[in-house]
């Protein structure tokens, strides 16, 4: 099993980035148990994979709590670190749990208090391409395969090496256009651990959020990547599942078997994986199993967690996390992340529920 390498850059750019915001549109506002009425603002930013999630959370957080105006900037993971770990948000989604160095950062950060990581966001990695001529439900392709594709070793789709995973299927001689993400993007952490995991040594680089490779295509946050592979007959890509569309998909093989994405196979493989050495009751890291044989499971998995901070200077700041936070693990939270008109995630386990609610009822003010 492969453990999540602590290795990223911090650079992000905003520019182009996409800002989720639903305000209070209403005049009434809802009672909490203790008679106060939550209001203000809660600013969060981070991955792009888990935007569409938001956008559903924050309309069922405000069905109930009209008076917060809480917004997502979709700036990427290293983003949303970044401007967490700086004080400019309250929250942040990230791909990849925080590394030793922001670890340390965030107590100064968290008025001496810690960071907050809950795997609240759980869903598969889709491995898209752009064949609309292909007489094929999937194409299926080992990890050995999809890092000489991505290393750019194979470089049409006819070649042998995926003829002889696809017995049957009529492989167009078309050139294969890898297309990358172009900013710093958990969801290419967790690609290029799938591909250095599972591979067999096909892929040479290391696990990181940047693109290892110079040149080529790429594309800005998840939109980007499927943008530019639609664009592109030949073109494959990784992006969230949520926002595979009608691209082809990739059966991944587990074992002897070929998996195509589900919430179902997601979820199996979350359920197999242990926690990292270094989590804690308010840092619930998920070392996940890249090179499980479960059956039935999606190895390609992305948890995206939500990152707070254990004490606010603003008492406001942590009531208002501690409501949205809430809302996000409850089931009706997660039943609307899973719904696929919005995102499509595996919904996480009542015992998982329980380790996250206990986290989130830790939050206080300095």
């Amino acid at each position: 099993m492969k453990l999540t390498p602590h290795r990223r850059s911090g650079a992000f750019a905003l520019v182009g980035a996409l800002a989720l915001t639903l305000t209070a549109c209403g005049s009434g506002s809802t009672a909490e148990s203790d008679g106060t009425a939550l209001s203000g603002s809660l600013a969060a930013a981070g991955a792009s994979s888990q935007e569409k999630a938001v956008a559903g959370w924050i309309a069922g957080f405000n069905d109930s709590h009209p008076d917060v105006a809480v917004s997502y900037d979709a700036v990427g993971s290293g983003g949303g670190r970044e401007q967490f770990l700086a004080g400019a948000v309250q929250l942040a989604g990230s791909d990849a749990a925080l590394t030793q160095d922001e670890l340390a950062a965030a107590s100064e950060r968290c008025e001496g208090g810690e960071a907050v990581e809950l795997p609240l966001y759980i869903s598969p990695i889709a491995v898209v391409y752009n064949l609309p001529d292909l007489d094929a439900e999937h194409l299926q392709l080992s990890a050995a395969t999809l890092a000489k594709i991505f290393d750019r070793e194979i470089t049409t789709w006819d070649d042998p090496a995926i003829a002889a995973e696809n017995p049957g299927v009529t492989l167009p001689s078309t050139g294969i256009i890898p297309v990358n993400r172009s900013d710093e993007s958990g969801t290419t952490e967790n690609f290029t651990e799938y591909l250095e995991a599972a591979s067999g040594g096909a892929w040479p680089h290391e696990a990181s959020g940047d693109w290892p490779l110079s040149g080529g295509q790429s594309g800005q946050g998840t939109q980007g990547v499927i943008d530019t592979v639609s664009g592109a007959v030949g073109a494959i890509g990784y992006a969230d599942a949520s926002r595979a569309g009608d691209l082809g998909t990739v059966a991944l093989k587990v074992g002897e078997e070929y998996v195509p994405f589900s919430a179902e196979a997601a979820a199996k493989v979350v359920d197999a994986s242990p926690r990292a050495e270094d989590a804690t009751d308010k840092r619930l890291v998920v070392e996940l199993d890249r090179t499980t044989t479960e059956a039935g499971a999606y190895p390609l998995v992305l948890i995206s967690y939500s990152i707070a901070c254990s004490t606010y200077a603003d008492a406001s700041d942590a009531e208002n996390v501690k409501a949205y936070l809430s809302y996000v693990a409850s089931p009706e939270g997660q039943e609307r992340a899973a719904d696929p008109s919005v995102a499509g995630a595996a919904p996480i386990s009542d015992a998982l529920r329980t380790e996250v609610q206990a986290a989130i009822d830790s939050i206080s003010a300095g």
